[in-house]
């Protein structure tokens, strides 16, 4: 009685997590670093956004806003204003509106 079942043997099994693996271990680092580089961007644009909320809130009040809570109290920026996209990073109103990015001291 002969049987012919098809399958993969293990030595073919392996090979495939090798291959998985080698291309696991390329591709994660290369997305990290990506990933640092979008929130880099997020963060510029972010704080484009907020200076342009500045310069409008200062052409509609006369005065500029001395912080983030002050934009979004006066609904200028939604309510979850103030950081960067990763969180290292939050944006700072300075005095004459100047919009500086400062970096998130840790614990």
């Amino acid at each position: 009685m002969k049987r012919n079942e098809k399958g993969f043997t293990l030595i073919e099994m392996m090979v495939v997590m090798l291959v998985i693996s080698v291309l696991l271990v390329i591709t994660i680092p290369n997305v990290t670093k990506h990933n640092e580089n979008i929130n880099k961007k997020g963060c510029g644009a972010y704080k484009k956004m907020v200076e342009a909320q500045v310069q409008a809130y200062e052409m509609d009040l006369g005065k500029y806003p001395t912080s983030i809570t002050e934009l979004v109290q006066a609904e200028y920026l939604p309510k979850n204003a103030g950081g960067c996209p990763g969180g290292n990073t939050k944006i700072v109103i300075g005095p004459g509106g100047t919009v500086t990015e400062e970096a998130i001291s840790g614990p």
